[in-house]
């Protein structure tokens, strides 16, 4: 798998693709086609070998654990490109293993190459004040943090992100429901920067079945995913066990609302039926459903010329079409070390983290199982309706291991009993029958099955570490907990089965504790609207115990705000007489007001309170109010930040 180790290069891209441009790069999609069914009818990849491979997101973080756009300086000093290169954040860092035969020690080489480059990551990094983060979604990463300043700065995100936008024709919207409910429009594809996976490459020995083993791998997606969730948060909400699995479905979905009535599928999907012909199909389907957004480069000969002239063909254009289209298991034309084309499957469901070795875990159990069911069932077709694997693979999504799946020939099956008892034993028959070596299949899979048992996937992890802080400390503060166990424990390296919960004292220093108005403020706030009564703002206040309400038009933008000394000095005024009873809010509330957004420094926002003297600073973002910062917040933060500050605090930005 040659092109693992050199992903960098097949990022570059031409640019947007309109004109003469548009119509040559198609032409090079069509010629590849061709070339691709020729060599799938004339037997042309290598067989009999079977490799596996692994890329490796992550996230970046500060000090204060959270996200900082370190990607470009982190790169320079690793000055590697063949193992390391960008994602589309600029707090996103993507690693590149190199391939092992699925055989011997060849998963354990595969873990052990990760930890080393890993370390590496983790070395330069910290000259950088940096920390690597393993996790699907970081839970300290807010809306602020994706604006196109966050981009990393190469052409392909920006002509990505352009050629996106024009096809989507307005804001991307996110919907999301679990434990708790998330609402929100972005304007750019970035939201998608908030998801770090781990993806696991199968090369298949026997390229002419591949229709029989993609399919294969789409019946499994689902369990395998059950057992290795890790992204339970996004800006500070709990939804699904995997909810990058909906995130990354809606930050690429660019079809109109009204193109939703069409039968048609978004980039990002399980797919519309099982396979029935070969691997052309899906590449075909790609090209007929998916209009390219960008182009590239052509170097040489190429598609049916390279065959011609007897050469292998590159398929540069027709890879970073597919790499465009983001199937959860995606189909992959790559050339061998030996110059042998080869087909491979790439499962892409699978979260970054908890750690590498839970990785490499969730990777052993989906290899075991393809090789295993792949030698022992013969159509998955004719036994389950593809609309119900698509439907295991969401409910493994929101549900993780207490997922309910319909599995082959109509049986219902819950997942934790099921991957215990049935799962496990065939993954341990596959890697036997791959002539895995003993220790490594029982180290693997029997982490596979310690965090079964407990139902301690990282999902769960971070769940059960927010309920133990209940009560305590803000919603920041926990977020920021969270990542600062994650980066703890990742270093020790002890498997997610066996992490202690996080708790509020693990953070690192007190300096880094609140340094954004986002680690402090309260988002579950209460509005009213300039036209109510006084009354009902006094009331709230009482049943709420709130000193500061703040007062929303009829599309949600922040007009005023009313304080409990506002609201004492009107009722005052009604018991002298001095002013009538029903009186509108309009009436007594402040319009000129000082706010800040979630980025603005918390050093900052005790300067804006201090100099105004006020007691509230509502948080905004354009124009919308989506949090309250009050004195309330500063009784333990306010002195511990101030403390730390060696030179005088910078109003700057005021």
């Amino acid at each position: 798998m040659a092109e693992l180790e050199t992903t960098q290069r097949h990022k570059e891209v031409d640019g947007e693709l309109t004109g003469e441009l548009r119509r040559d790069y198609m032409q090079q999609l069509l010629s590849e086609l061709r070339a691709l069914e020729r060599m799938v009818k004339g037997g042309a990849f290598e067989r009999g070998v079977s490799r596996i491979g692994a890329e490796q997101e992550m996230f970046l973080v500060d000090t204060a654990f959270q996200p900082t756009g370190a990607a470009m300086p982190l790169l320079e000093k690793l000055s590697d490109p063949s193992h390391y290169t960008t994602e589309l954040g600029a707090f996103n860092l993507e690693m590149n293993a190199g391939s092992q035969a699925f055989s011997g020690d060849g998963l354990a080489r595969l873990e052990a190459e990760l930890h080393q480059l890993y370390g590496r990551v983790r070395e330069a990094a910290g000259t950088l004040g940096v920390h690597p983060v393993l996790a699907g979604i970081l839970p300290t990463i807010q809306k602020t943090d994706l604006g196109l300043d966050n981009m990393v700065p190469k052409a392909r995100y920006q002509a990505l992100n352009r050629a996106m936008q024009r096809a989507r024709g307005e804001h991307f919207d996110f919907s999301i429901r679990g434990i708790d409910e998330l609402v929100v429009k972005h304007d750019t594809v970035m939201v998608e920067a908030t998801c770090a996976s781990f993806q696991v490459h199968l090369q298949l020995a026997e390229p002419e079945r591949f229709a029989q083993m993609y399919n294969l791998a789409q019946l499994l997606t689902a369990p395998v995913l059950a057992v290795g969730t890790n992204s339970p948060l996004l800006f500070g909400r709990r939804l699904w066990s995997e909810t990058r699995i909906a995130v990354f479905e809606q930050s690429c979905d660019i079809r109109t609302p009204g193109l939703h009535l069409r039968d048609s599928i978004g980039r990002v999907s399980f797919g519309r039926n099982w396979l029935k012909g070969s691997v052309v199909d899906l590449f075909k389907e790609n090209v007929s459903r998916f209009r390219p957004l960008v182009g590239v480069p052509k170097e040489g000969a190429d598609g049916l010329e390279a065959l011609e002239q007897g050469l292998v063909p590159s398929m540069k254009a027709l890879r970073l079409h597919s790499g465009t289209v983001y199937r959860w298991n995606r189909p992959c034309y790559g050339m061998s070390e030996n110059g042998k084309p080869h087909l491979r499957i790439e499962l892409r469901c699978l979260p970054s983290g908890p750690t590498i070795s839970d990785e490499v875990a969730n990777g052993a159990f989906w290899l075991g199982l393809m090789n295993e069911l792949g030698a022992t069932i013969d159509d998955v077709a004719e036994r389950l309706d593809f609309d119900d694997a698509r439907a295991n693979l969401y409910a493994a999504a929101r549900d993780g291991l207490r997922a309910r799946f319909r599995w082959l020939d109509g049986e219902e099956v819950l997942a934790q009993p099921f991957v215990l008892d049935r799962l496990i034993p065939l993954a341990r028959a596959g890697l036997e029958r791959a002539k895995v070596n003993g220790k490594d299949i029982n180290r693997y899979l029997g982490i596979v099955e310690r965090r079964t048992r407990s139902l301690q996937t990282g999902a769960a992890w971070q769940l059960n570490s927010l309920a133990s802080m209940r009560g305590r400390g803000t919603p920041g503060a926990r977020a920021t907990a969270l990542v600062a166990g994650m980066v703890a424990r990742q270093k020790a390296d002890s498997v997610v089965a066996d992490w202690e919960l996080a708790n509020l004292s693990e953070k690192d220093a007190a300096s880094s504790d609140f340094q954004k108005v986002s680690q402090l403020m309260v988002t579950d706030i209460y509005s009213v609207s300039p036209d109510d009564p006084v009354e009902l703002v006094s009331e709230l206040m009482a049943w709420e115990r709130v000193r500061y309400v703040p007062v929303e038009d009829e599309k949600g933008r922040l007009v005023g705000l009313v304080s409990s000394r506002g609201v004492m000095r009107h009722l005052t005024d009604v018991a002298r007489g001095a002013a009538e009873r029903g009186a509108a809010v309009s009436s007594i509330m402040k319009t000129e007001l000082i706010t800040v957004t979630p980025d603005t420094s918390t050093a900052t926002a005790i300067a804006l309170m201090k100099r105004h003297k006020v007691g509230a600073l509502p948080v905004v973002v354009e124009g919308h109010i989506v949090a309250m910062l009050t004195e309330n917040e500063f009784v333990d933060a306010a002195t511990r930040v101030l403390e730390q500050q060696s030179t005088p605090v910078s109003t700057r930005d005021v």
